[in-house]
C-alpha cells in the first residue's frame, strides 16, 4: 500500500556535539520500569534490599554489549567493509533481545554465587521486568521505523490496521510503502505475557518456572512475528536465527521444567517455601 507521511524526528534533544535519541531514552525508560517492578517484589519478598540495583549495574551493560555483539556477528557483512565506529553505533539501533537475555543470564548466574542467593528466585522476580522492558524497548524501534514486517495490502488496512492510532501507522510509512507495525504486535504480546505471569505468580508456583514461562511465553511470540519481519538475521539461507533460537528456547524451556520437577531440584514455591 502505497503512502505519504513525514517520519517522526528521532531525536529527543540536541544540545550542540550532545545528540540523544528517543531509541535510548525509550530503552532507558524500559530499564527503569522494569527495574521498579523487580525491586519491589524483591523487598516484598524480604530479600537484601538493593540486590536488583546491585544486579543492573552490571547487567544491562553487559545485556547491551552482548546484544549488539550477536547482532554484528549476524549482520557482518554489512560492518566488514567499514567505518569501524559504525559497529558501535546502537543509537542507529541493532541490537538483539537473544544476545541480551544471553549477557544477562550468565551475569545473573555469576551474580547469584557471589552473593549466594538463588539464580532461580533473581531469574523469576526478574522474569515480568524483562518482559515490560522488551514491551517498552519495542517502541524504540518505531522511533528507528526499524523491526517492521512487510507492506501492507489494501484490504489489510481497510479491514485491521486503518483502527490504530494514526501517529502508529504514519511512522510505518516508510519510502512510499506502508508497513505492519511488527514492534507493536510484539510489544502487546508482551504486555500480555507480564499479566499472565503476574497472575501466575499469585499462585505461587514451583521456583524457577516464572522464568522458565518466560522464556516460553516470549519464544512462542517471537517465532511468529519474526517470520513477518523484513530484517531478520539469518544462519544459512532464508533460515531466521531468531525463529531457530525461539524453537531451541521453547523446548529447552519445557525440558527444565520438567527435569527439575523429577529431579527435586524445584523442591521450594516461588516463595520459598518448601514443598511437602
Amino acid at each position: 500500500m502505497s503512502c505519504s507521511v513525514q517520519e517522526l524526528d528521532r531525536v529527543f534533544f540536541d544540545l550542540g556535539p550532545l545528540t540523544v535519541y528517543w531509541y535510548g531514552v525509550i530503552i532507558a525508560t524500559g530499564a527503569f520500569l522494569g527495574l521498579w517492578l523487580a525491586t519491589r517484589e524483591s523487598n516484598r519478598l524480604g530479600l537484601q534490599k538493593d540486590l536488583f540495583v546491585d544486579l543492573v549495574v552490571f547487567a544491562i551493560p553487559i545485556a547491551i554489549i552482548s546484544a549488539r555483539i550477536y547482532y554484528v556477528v549476524f549482520e557482518w557483512e554489512n560492518y566488514v567493509d567499514g567505518p569501524l565506529w559504525r559497529i558501535f553505533a546502537i543509537w542507529e539501533g541493532g541490537i538483539a533481545i537473544h544476545g541480551a537475555l544471553i549477557g544477562s543470564v550468565i551475569t545473573a548466574i555469576i551474580f547469584a554465587r557471589v552473593k549466594k542467593v538463588s539464580f532461580w528466585q533473581l531469574a523469576d522476580i526478574a522474569a515480568p521486568s524483562l518482559l515490560l522492558g522488551q514491551a517498552i524497548g519495542r517502541w524504540g524501534n518505531f522511533m528507528n521505523q526499524e523491526a517492521h514486517g512487510g507492506p501492507v495490502s489494501e484490504a489489510t488496512y481497510n479491514n485491521l490496521l486503518q483502527y490504530l492510532p494514526d501517529f502508529i501507522m504514519n511512522q510505518m510509512c516508510i519510502d512510499g510503502t506502508m508497513y505492519h507495525p511488527t514492534f507493536l504486535y510484539e510489544s502487546l504480546w508482551n504486555f500480555l505475557g507480564i499479566i499472565l505471569l503476574l497472575v501466575l505468580r499469585k499462585y505461587n508456583p514451583r521456583r524457577g518456572e516464572i522464568f522458565l514461562s518466560y522464556v516460553i511465553w516470549y519464544s512462542i511470540g517471537r517465532y511468529f512475528i519474526e517470520g513477518m519481519r523484513t530484517d531478520s538475521l539469518y544462519i544459512i539461507g532464508n533460515l531466521r536465527t531468531a525463529q531457530v533460537i525461539s524453537i531451541i528456547l521453547v523446548v529447552i524451556g519445557i525440558a527444565i521444567i520438567i527435569y527439575r520437577r523429577k529431579s527435586g531440584q524445584a523442591d521450594k514455591k516461588y516463595n520459598g517455601k518448601k514443598i511437602k
